[in-house]
């Protein structure tokens, strides 16, 4: 058995199977199945072992050496103390020694990963406080959101709801999306171009209007862009919105059984504060993973790096079904999910290195923090923390966040970390 280094990641291995052991292995199997064998004209297990043979001699000694070779490669590896990334190819070796199947293993190796130093590396990380005026935007926002329209006998403006029919013609001729019947638009709310909305508004109930309309340059239509076109429009109803009071009834519509609005500003304001650590652990969790990858230089094993692109692959087709899409009529190629895939395995491999040589393990008390943290979103948090500690699996999925937070504060602590003062809401902005 011999080791060949052809790069810094890759290795080959020189195995040799005996075929006398092949032979073996291939008749036990070969008599395991003629005990059940069924063939036309012979009753069960009373096959021929020369037509068992026939029928089933060729895919059971592949079986067999495939079996044996992986054998033989699993027990190599193990001896010479080799992390394999990803699946090895087997190939045979022509011109062996005589009785022997002699073949090459080709693999990859886990690179021995040295995270660089962040000491030098500056990280931002916000710091910010929920004030009386982010939970009153919050509450604008909800009654916005409960916003009812009622008939207007009056012209449309700004904030109204329309409803219209209305008819595209490019050249004289209709043009495909250019037609409805019924349809609803809020005016001013970007749904449709400004120059089509700023047409409607002034209309009122039973109007029948045409006007040109030039789509801009850069329209996501090429069949559309910078062409002038011609729309007649028929507006059937206006109606103005009519926002909720901010009363006990508004409280109890958003949940608020008791319907007290302190009862709504203070729950209001503890959703807005997990929100904000939420979002503040994510900024920081990201400017730490960008520094661990910016001062650690390693090699990736592509076999990783391939398997990482198939996962975002079927995610991905994974979601377009999710939204109906049932099939895509072209192929998602590979570069597509390359700079992604090599992100994920890279920080894979330094955040693995870290929690074993700086021993930044998940201790209990932190998956349970987490978990009652993330339950607190909850109508009854008690069930949430029972269903999460009823499946291993789940248990699993909270201790990987609580390892990725231990290497961000680990970061923290040696990188040059300046808290920032920032509002909510430009967190928020930033955040999205």
């Amino acid at each position: 058995m011999e080791t060949v280094q052809s790069n810094s990641l890759e290795r080959t291995l020189q195995l040799a199977v005996p075929l006398s052991k092949v032979d073996a292995e291939v008749n036990v199997r070969l008599k395991q199945i003629a005990k059940t064998a069924r063939m036309q004209g012979f009753r069960p297990g009373k096959v021929p072992m020369k037509l068992v043979v026939q029928q089933y001699g060729g895919q059971v000694h592949q079986d067999a050496l495939s079996e044996l070779a992986q054998g033989q490669f699993s027990d190599a590896v193990r001896e010479q103390n080799l992390r394999v990334a990803g699946a090895p190819r087997f190939e045979p070796k022509a011109g062996g020694a005589e009785g022997m199947f002699e073949f090459t293993a080709t693999f990859e190796v886990y690179p021995e990963v040295k995270v660089g130093d962040v000491s030098a590396v500056s990280i931002q990380r916000p710091v910010a406080e929920i004030t009386d005026a982010d939970v009153d935007r919050t509450v604008d926002v909800l009654r916005q959101q409960r916003t009812r329209y009622q008939p207007a006998s009056r012209a449309a403006q700004k904030g109204d709801q329309v409803t219209l029919d209305f008819d595209g013609f490019l050249d004289g001729q209709p043009f495909a999306g250019g037609q409805a019947k019924g349809h609803r638009l809020v005016l001013g709310q970007g749904q449709f171009l400004a120059d089509f909305e700023a047409q409607v508004e002034g209309l009122e109930a039973g109007a029948n209007h045409s006007f040109d309309l030039t789509f801009p340059a850069d329209y996501h239509s090429a069949d559309l862009a910078g062409k002038t076109v011609r729309f007649d429009v028929i507006l059937h109803a206006v109606e103005e919105p009519v926002v909720p009071e901010l009363n006990s009834d508004f409280a109890r519509s958003v949940g608020v059984s008791d319907g007290s609005l302190e009862t709504l500003r203070s729950e209001l304001r503890r959703n807005l504060e997990r929100e904000m650590r939420n979002r503040i652990k994510g900024m920081v969790k990201d400017r730490a993973m960008q520094a661990l990858l910016d001062v650690t230089q390693l090699p990736l094993p592509q076999a990783l790096v391939a398997q990482e692109i198939g996962r975002l692959r079927e995610s991905m087709l994974n979601d377009f079904a999710a939204r109906g899409q049932k099939s895509l009529n072209f192929a998602l190629p590979d570069e597509l999910f390359e700079d992604q895939a090599k992100r994920r395995v890279a920080l894979g491999l330094i955040l693995s290195e870290l929690v074993r040589s700086e021993q930044l393990t998940a201790k209990p008390e932190q998956i349970r923090a987490v978990i009652e943290d993330m339950a607190g979103a909850y109508e009854r948090p008690e069930e949430v923390v029972r269903w999460y500690f009823q499946q291993p699996q789940r248990l699993q999925e909270v201790e990987a966040l609580v390892l990725e937070d231990n290497v961000v504060e680990w970061v923290c602590a040696r990188a040059k970390t300046e808290d920032v003062q920032t509002p909510f809401e430009q967190l928020a902005s930033q955040a999205q």
